[in-house]
């Protein structure tokens, strides 16, 4: 899910509107093979694609989990293997010169999908599900996916869980309003880089580039939340030297409450972008108190 232009447009302030981008890889492409030279490049292209995101979402289904019950393991361990293995095939043709990749999604959320068909399984029980199952499985995953990209202290991988449905799928009815969890993917999309990489930023002495691509829009968003009237200039290192780090720090740490506060004041003043912001923030300490979300500390 890629928000950059969005953020880029934002702090040039010509940004209007939000769009969420979604890029979609097939999860078969990782259970069996190519069938030639054309679906093999097909598929380092559609994952290239992915590179422009901040946040990737590995979908665990549901259904698969009832198929293996008592042996969930089978499943799990199956699909983030065949991620990896998968990834460590194109590991060649996605680096450029064998150079680590420094825009690349940092964010990589386990999601379970079809989730109303285990309406037991809250947000904590899946992650301990994870863990108990499949931990060595998302530790190797984590270090094939810090093989790719510059500075790996900067990679969140299987620390964040999210439950997914569209609707509840009874034996005689569909019931469209029993969603759980999409209503989140834009907030998620738009706040947990903002929120990570402001901390990565502060915890790690990264290099220039790779703090460059993780703040490009941090700054930005800070703004919209403490204040809408600084003017922000163009480039990057421009911007934290009038902005300053502890406006983004500020803007992370402000309390529930304070978001409230914010949004009434937007709305008051029909600033839409903020108000829709602040939202978002909202809407994710929701999702927490749900037990639909749960967010990394790190």
């Amino acid at each position: 899910m890629e928000l950059t232009r969005m953020l880029r447009k934002l702090r040039e302030g010509r940004f209007d509107s939000l769009r969420l981008v979604w890029h979609d890889y097939p999860g078969q492409w990782f259970e069996q093979d190519v069938s030639g030279p054309e679906e093999a490049q097909r598929r380092i292209d559609t994952f290239k694609s992915l590179m422009s995101s901040d946040v990737a979402l590995l979908m665990v289904d549901s259904q698969r989990l009832l198929d293996n019950a008592g042996e969930e393991e089978l499943y799990l361990k199956s699909v983030l293997g065949n991620f990896r293995n998968g990834l460590l095939s194109m590991k060649g043709a996605l680096l450029a010169d064998g150079k680590p990749l420094v825009e690349f999604p940092r964010i990589w959320i386990m999601a379970l999908s079809k989730s109303d068909l285990l309406p037991n399984m809250d947000v904590y029980k899946f992650r301990d599900l994870l863990i108990e199952k499949a931990s060595a499985e998302l530790n190797e995953l984590r270090e094939s996916l810090a093989g790719l990209v510059e500075s790996n202290e900067a990679l969140s991988v299987g620390e964040d869980f999210v439950l997914l449905s569209s609707a509840k799928f009874g034996s005689d009815k569909i019931e469209m309003t029993k969603r759980v969890g999409l209503d989140l993917i834009l907030p998620i999309a738009a706040m947990l880089p903002f929120e990570r990489h402001a901390r990565w930023n502060k915890a790690y002495q990264l290099p220039a580039k790779v703090a460059q691509n993780l703040l490009v829009g941090a700054g930005a968003l800070a703004a919209v939340f403490v204040t809408r009237r600084i003017k922000l200039p163009g480039r990057l290192g421009v911007i934290f030297a009038a902005v300053g780090a502890e406006l983004v720090n500020e803007a992370v740490k402000m309390a529930s409450d304070k978001l409230r506060d914010a949004q009434t004041e937007a709305l008051a003043k029909k600033d839409y972008l903020a108000a829709t912001l602040t939202r978002f923030r909202l809407d994710l300490v929701k999702g927490e108190d749900e037990n639909i979300l749960l967010r990394s500390l790190k």
